[in-house]
């Protein structure tokens, strides 16, 4: 036998190796596939990647009772109604400033003072001539009086024939001249008297006093300054200070004159400020000013306030809601409400899906009055709390979502 045959004759090995390994790797690949699918339908099921659902939210807040009644806003800001610019009526340097920003004044109370030191001897000077005038007038009442008894016995005398016609003549003659003598000196007193009153209302002129009861709000002059009631000098302070009457404080809006037809003076308003925003504020129109600003095509419309708070500035920036009646006592307060779209009901019990993280939580919730498009809430949510408006169907408790951008 040859080589050749013996080599037919050898067992190949290869061949019964690789057909084993093959089907091995088959195996195991059928083994993964089903258990990716066995995996997923688990994840699926147990809803661990079931597609979020894409939902609309808003948050559960607190509101006024009022925001249903207003039949129109309008922004604008708090005015004081009298303020004023308050300067010396004299030419002069300030010499005394009493207040500072914030001060509170009260009527005719001196805020600052003027050199004076010229006008107050031209008062002492007033003082002293009128002093004179007055010693004059009492010397020449005696010398008058004197006179008159003098006259009236000589007017016996020469009826009785004692005494020579001629020196009646002249005692009465000097009578009536002391007679116009005091008149004369009445006039100097009189003169004198003007004069001094001159110089006290020269000196109240040194005087800068408040015009009514006010709060300092801003300092326009310095001690030293130059102050003048028409300020034409370069360096020249017109006023003093600026005041304003607190107790007169409104907020004025423009309203469109579109709608001033729903605008009363007496018509109820709820006052908001930006600078205390937890507070609403009772007004009232005050008055509805009769003229029309054609750059704006709007009417000017004043509120006074029926409450008051310390805090209020002027110039603070306030928004007004125009009301079709009176608030009640137990509508001042805010209620907690959401969306009406928020809440599903079923039979007599509503509910809400709660948003918590990406997932939300069907929520029992115990409901008050509506309140406009909103409704009160009395239990089961919070203000803060994100809800989800119009629930698409398939949402369940326990659904993942994802909020819709806007």
């Amino acid at each position: 036998m040859t080589s050749q045959d013996m080599t037919k004759l050898t067992i190949d090995k290869s061949e019964k190796t690789v057909r084993p390994n093959r089907r091995r790797k088959r195996f195991l690949l059928v083994a993964i596939i089903v258990l990716l699918f066995l995996t997923a339908g688990g994840l699926y099921f147990g809803g661990i990647i079931v597609p979020a659902v894409s939902v609309d939210v808003t948050t559960v807040s607190q509101v006024y009772p009022s925001q249903s009644l207003s039949l129109l806003n309008a922004s604008g800001y708090i005015v004081a109604q009298r303020k004023a610019a308050v300067a010396s009526k004299v030419t002069g340097r300030l010499e005394e400033l009493m207040v500072e920003e914030g001060s509170k004044v009260k009527e005719g109370q001196v805020i600052a003072r003027m050199e004076n030191a010229d006008v107050s001897a031209f008062r002492s000077q007033a003082a002293a001539n009128l002093n004179t005038a007055r010693a004059t007038l009492e010397q020449i009442r005696a010398d008058r009086d004197n006179a008159q008894m003098e006259y009236e016995r000589y007017k016996k005398l020469v009826a009785a024939g004692y005494v020579a016609r001629s020196e009646y003549d002249a005692v009465e003659t000097r009578y009536r001249r002391s007679v116009e003598g005091v008149k004369a000196s009445e006039a100097a007193v009189q003169s004198a008297t003007a004069a001094l009153q001159n110089a006290d209302i020269s000196i109240e002129y040194t005087l800068i006093r408040a015009p009514f009861d006010a709060v300092v709000l801003t300092k326009n002059a310095d001690i030293g300054d130059i102050v003048t009631p028409i300020g034409a000098a370069a360096n020249a302070k017109a006023a003093v200070v600026t005041i304003a009457d607190m107790a007169s404080l409104q907020v004025e809006v423009d309203v469109s004159e579109t709608s001033i037809t729903h605008i009363r003076v007496g018509q109820p308003c709820d006052i908001q400020l930006d600078a205390l925003p937890n507070q609403r504020f009772q007004g009232e129109v005050h008055s509805v000013v009769p003229t029309i600003d054609r750059s704006k095509a709007t009417v000017l419309v004043k509120v006074r306030f029926l409450n008051k708070d310390p805090r209020m500035l002027p110039d603070m920036s306030a928004k007004v809601s125009f009301l079709s009646r009176r608030l009640v006592p137990s509508e001042l307060k805010p209620r907690l409400a959401a969306s009406q779209s928020a809440l599903i009901a079923r039979g007599d019990a509503a509910y809400a899906f709660l948003i918590e993280g990406n997932k939300v939580r069907e929520t029992p919730v115990k409901t008050g009055a509506k309140l406009g498009d909103m409704t009160e809430i009395l239990s089961g949510l919070k203000a803060g709390d994100r809800v989800v408006i119009k629930p698409p169907r398939g949402l369940k408790d326990g659904s993942r979502i994802k909020i819709a951008e806007r």
